[in-house]
């Protein structure tokens, strides 16, 4: 029989407490547009940003632990070319997050 169960990644175990995280980023990302239209202060604003950055830093940096302990190590575990992609584009990943 053949399956056609959607495949999984390292987050889909926590995929709704992820969601209700990037809701809350989104919340703040609204929050700014609500600051700047209001015309408050450059340094509240420039605090709600460095809130904003953090919470998504931090996002990506859970979602990159799971991407490694899951995605990449199934891979490096069967070997061959996929693990090799796997591992180049976790190291890219990595380097944009470097990077931003």
């Amino acid at each position: 029989m053949i399956t056609t169960e959607a495949p999984t990644h390292g987050y889909s175990a926590d995929k709704d407490r992820h969601l209700k995280r990037l809701r809350r980023v989104e919340g703040q990302i609204r929050g700014l547009h609500r600051m700047v239209e209001a015309d408050k202060y450059c340094i509240d604003i420039l605090t709600q940003v460095s809130a904003a950055t953090k919470a998504l830093q931090s996002f990506s940096l859970e979602l990159l632990d799971e991407h490694l302990s899951h995605c990449v190590v199934e891979a490096a575990q069967r070997g061959g070319t996929e693990a090799d992609e796997k591992v180049r584009e976790a190291s890219e990943a990595i380097a944009r997050l470097v990077r931003s």
